[in-house]
């Protein structure tokens, strides 16, 4: 396959999904005939076999939208309390959601998370649970990248480089109480962002970072995906997996990886699962088991919402990240300066993997260790987590009972320690002043 065979495959997803339409309308006008109460169809075995047909049909060949984050509130020491997202930051290629939650009376300090989510074809909305594990205890900031294909020409290109930068300008506006987690993917950007503020003196590095299942160091237990990047080069990439947004789209031309053909592939890694898990839907609903059937909803509305990415950040991202491991090695840069891991000395380190992670292969996560060298002991946490998948390492039970709290303390202690060291410093100005006036 070639440029001009993938440029043609958007454009064939594109028709094909307007052929779907009246056959989706159909569809949908016989689920609708067939779960109505009304309808004593709907309650025979036959009704409700072509009501599940009508459904799944019409889930199979939709084009998900962007999701929404669905956190209006959350609850504080028993109480529930009003959560209001607001965009406090916005560029082209990205935004900065701030979830305020509306406390009554004062407010008791609170870590500052900024949250920065993968941009690797999910919307920040895959990370909903995580925003909502911390809500309770954490004033919660998250990136909201913009899916390319929305984005006109005229916005410029984006790049590695300026992810970093968008994250760097992030930190800048939040200031120096920052905690920064970063799960997957921008994993190394984020401690490329960091190394940059450090080597550059920046007074609003953050306080923290933690890094979740990212690829750091990706010759340490090579997944499958690592291998295939490693076995194909960045040839191949480029000539077999970009194309240009169709007409009439917002970002019409802009070179670009569809995330159509990212989730083809998502899908194509564990495709027993997902078939099996569209089977047992299917028997749910025949059976009417509406609460398995929701769950398989909520799941897949996320799972299948897919973004377009850059072209020049995808390639950019792959032959640095996973063929050059240019990170790990030392020869990254960043517009044309060296990312050196070993001028962070302020900015304490964590890390946590999952046990089966089929993503980012255990060590990988952990290696940004052995490159911070010079952050104290005292400042560094690494934590595997015992039968999790990489979904697992930011989403789910284990997640909000196991991972979620070490990473709270982690902060949390880091603050105290902040505040105790301001309040040494302060009592130490006081007396020299007092001796001075004496």
């Amino acid at each position: 396959m070639n440029g001009a065979p993938m440029s043609f495959a958007y454009h064939a997803f594109e028709a094909v999904h307007m052929l779907l339409s009246p056959a989706r309308g159909m569809s949908d006008a016989m689920h609708l005939a067939f779960r109505n109460p009304a309808n004593p169809l709907s309650y025979t075995p036959m009704g409700r076999t072509i009501a599940a047909s009508c459904e799944l049909f019409e889930r199979t060949t939709r084009r998900y939208g962007k999701p929404a984050f669905g956190l209006s509130e959350t609850t504080i020491n028993g109480v529930k309390t009003a959560v209001e997202e607001r965009v406090v930051w916005e560029r082209p290629f990205g935004r900065l959601v701030y979830f305020d939650r509306k406390i009554e009376g004062r407010r008791k300090p609170q870590p500052k998370v900024l949250l920065v989510a993968p941009m690797s074809g999910h919307y920040a909305t895959l990370l909903r649970g995580t925003v909502e594990a911390f809500l309770p205890g954490h004033e919660v900031y998250i990136t909201d990248w913009t899916d390319a294909r929305v984005v006109p020409l005229s916005a410029g290109r984006f790049d590695l480089d300026d992810y970093i930068d968008y994250v760097i300008a992030m930190l800048q506006m939040l200031g120096p109480e920052t905690h920064v987690m970063a799960v997957c993917q921008p994993a190394v950007p984020v401690l490329a962002a960091i190394a940059r503020m450090e080597a550059d003196a920046d007074p609003c590095a953050p306080r923290s970072m933690t890094l979740m299942g990212g690829p750091i160091d990706t010759r340490r237990s090579p997944t499958a995906v690592n291998k295939l990047a490693m076995d194909r080069g960045i040839d191949w990439f480029r000539n077999n997996c970009l194309t240009s947004v169709p007409f009439p789209l917002q970002g019409a031309f802009r070179k670009v990886y569809p995330g159509f053909l990212q989730l083809s592939g998502f899908m194509a890694m564990n495709l027993d699962r997902h078939v099996t898990a569209h089977h047992d839907m299917f028997k749910h609903l025949i059976r009417g088991d509406g609460d398995s059937a929701e769950k398989h909803r909520d799941f897949y509305d996320e799972y299948l919402a897919v973004m377009d990415l850059t072209a020049e950040f995808y390639l950019q991202t792959v032959e640095i990240v996973f063929i050059e491991h240019s990170l790990p090695k030392g020869t990254m840069m960043h517009r044309d300066k060296p990312v050196d891991c070993t001028a962070i000395r302020r900015v304490a380190l964590m890390t946590v993997e999952g046990e089966n992670d089929d993503i980012s292969g255990v060590g990988q996560t952990q290696a940004a260790h052995d490159l911070c060298a010079n952050i104290p002991d005292d400042k560094r946490v690494h934590y595997l987590q015992k039968g999790v998948g990489h979904y697992g390492v930011f989403n789910g039970s284990r997640f909000r009972s196991e991972i979620a709290p070490r990473i709270s303390d982690f902060m949390v202690s880091l603050d105290m320690e902040a505040a105790k060291s301001r309040r040494e410093t302060s009592a130490t100005e006081a007396r020299k002043a007092l001796k001075v006036a004496s």
